[in-house]
């Protein structure tokens, strides 16, 4: 798969990682809390108990060591929207999402880049067995269905979007200036769903 042309330079992805972390923090949190109330799926994914590690100190991690290209990243972030998407009984929670994380990235970077680290390496930097790594991958490529093109309309979708917060982040909107078609933050937005077959963006809880 060709790479999108984007103006995503290396000097963005801290900031693209700062955002996603920042959403992935607060889908996790919101979802634990449901945890009290609503039976959950327990998979391949889910750890015993919650990593030290923060999923931003986690995901600068993976940028640090993985060397992908920039648009697996957001490669990444449709990955893990489509597969909460097509498993609605699998939520992002604190227990998942760092499993979640370093295998969306892999799946990303062998599916964009000419060139990647194989899964031994990505074990390391996810502090997971190799064994471990490939089976988690294997259970992420059936549960998104093997679905992983991604369409040039539908990686533009997903970064503006990214853009779009990550200046929200820095500026506080004018009113006189388009707000965002997803809001994430509220109790009601919690995590952005994007139908690709439509132009526009739609919302439901992950749970």
């Amino acid at each position: 798969m060709a790479e999108p042309e984007t103006n995503l330079g290396l000097e963005t992805v801290p900031r693209v990682i700062s955002f996603l972390s920042s959403l992935l923090q607060r889908v996790a949190e919101s979802n634990d809390d449901c945890r009290l109330f609503q039976s959950q799926k327990v998979s391949v994914f889910h750890g015993l108990t919650r990593p030290a590690i923060s999923i931003r100190s986690y995901l600068e991690r993976i940028f640090k060591y993985a060397n992908c290209s920039p648009s697996c990243f957001v490669v990444a972030y449709v990955y893990l929207d489509r597969f909460v998407q097509m498993q609605p009984s699998l939520p992002i929670n604190s227990y998942n999402v760092h499993r979640m994380l370093i295998t969306s990235v892999l799946v990303s970077a062998k599916f964009m880049d000419d060139m990647y680290y194989n899964n031994a390496y990505y074990a390391k930097v996810g502090g997971i067995s190799t064994a471990e790594m490939n089976l988690l991958e294997l259970d992420f490529l059936f549960g998104l269905g093997f679905r992983l093109n991604v369409t040039p309309t539908t990686f533009h979708t997903y970064y503006s979007f990214l853009q779009r917060e990550m200046w929200m982040q820095v500026q506080p909107p004018l009113q006189h200036l388009p707000q965002p078609s997803l809001t994430i933050g509220s109790s009601v937005k919690i995590h952005c769903c994007i139908n690709e077959d439509e132009s526009t963006h739609h919302q439901q809880l992950a749970v």
